[in-house]
């Protein structure tokens, strides 16, 4: 299914959000899936946390950061345009039910992502708080979506220039040194993120769900890439998650999966970028270097 663009802008530096039209998969969508995107014929396979949807205008939304060849080529994309493939909904929805109160928190491409788990967790009736994590103050968006749904919204910053100094984990440490209480926690972002929150809500037997979203090449469980030890067992992130257990997760094996492919990826990524520059010709050998 091939997608027109909507929207492909930037919002914040090195992050934009991408508005697809995509009527079949705005209609089926539920919190916590994703979509593959490919922006051209020799394009890898990108996933994609969705961020929103709209049934009736028949789009849905994404936020991206450029962060290899593929996306460099999506970010040089204009409405009106359409991408080569996409697919979707995948992966199993986010458990959505009543849990009392519930912590969501959000980094890098999961401040886009956290909006439609905090809109669900809403509407189910939780009492829902959500960390909204960046490194700088201009680095946070989505700030006025989420605030529509939750009921408190607390900007944590690593150098301290807005709320909180650190992470989603130091937020979550200093409500927890105030008394506060979680019944139920969900991170999507940075895999880094991720695991200390995971690591930090343990103590306090919070269930602690994570969304590991970007291990993902295929889509559909074939290529095995997207293979994680969740609690000593083999699960393919791609069709039993992306949604796991962020306690029982082997975050050595995450990061090992994730390093795979670093040197060839910044290698074609510098390439193309020289290549726009016009240092270097264009090659008829295909760029992409990623399986």
């Amino acid at each position: 299914m091939a997608g027109r663009i909507i929207e492909n802008e930037e919002v914040v530096p090195n992050v934009r959000r991408l508005v697809l039209e995509a009527p079949q998969i705005a209609r089926r969508a539920r919190p916590g899936q994703f979509i593959i995107v490919i922006p051209d014929e020799v394009g890898e396979r990108v996933p994609f946390s969705l961020a929103d949807w709209d049934a009736d205008a028949g789009t849905i939304t994404a936020f991206y950061l450029e962060a290899g060849v593929s996306t460099l080529k999506l970010s040089r994309m204009q409405p009106g345009e359409s991408v080569h493939a996409l697919v979707g909904p995948l992966g199993r929805p986010t458990v959505i039910k009543k849990y009392g109160t519930v912590l969501v928190g959000g980094g890098c491409y999961g401040l886009g992502a956290m909006y439609p788990l905090v809109r669900a967790f809403k509407e189910a009736g939780n009492r829902v708080v959500a960390l909204m994590e960046g490194r700088t103050s201009y680095v946070i968006y989505n700030e006025e979506k989420v605030r529509e749904v939750a009921d408190e919204v607390i900007i944590c910053t690593a150098d301290g220039s807005r709320g909180i100094r650190g992470h989603v984990k130091e937020a979550f440490e200093a409500l927890s040194e105030e008394g506060r209480k979680f019944d139920y926690a969900h991170f999507v972002g940075c895999t880094y993120m991720m695991m200390i929150s995971s690591k930090a809500t343990e103590p306090y037997g919070i269930p602690t769900v994570v969304s590991l979203n970007a291990l993902m090449v295929d889509g559909t469980g074939m290529c095995g890439c997207c293979r994680v030890l969740v609690g000593g067992e083999t699960r393919f992130a791609c069709v039993d998650g992306p949604d796991f257990d962020g306690h029982k997760v082997d975050w050595d094996q995450v990061f090992s999966r994730l390093a795979a492919y670093v040197p060839q990826e910044n290698l074609a990524y510098q390439y193309l970028k020289c290549r726009e520059a016009g240092s270097v010709r264009a090659s008829p050998v295909r760029e992409e270097v990623r399986p």
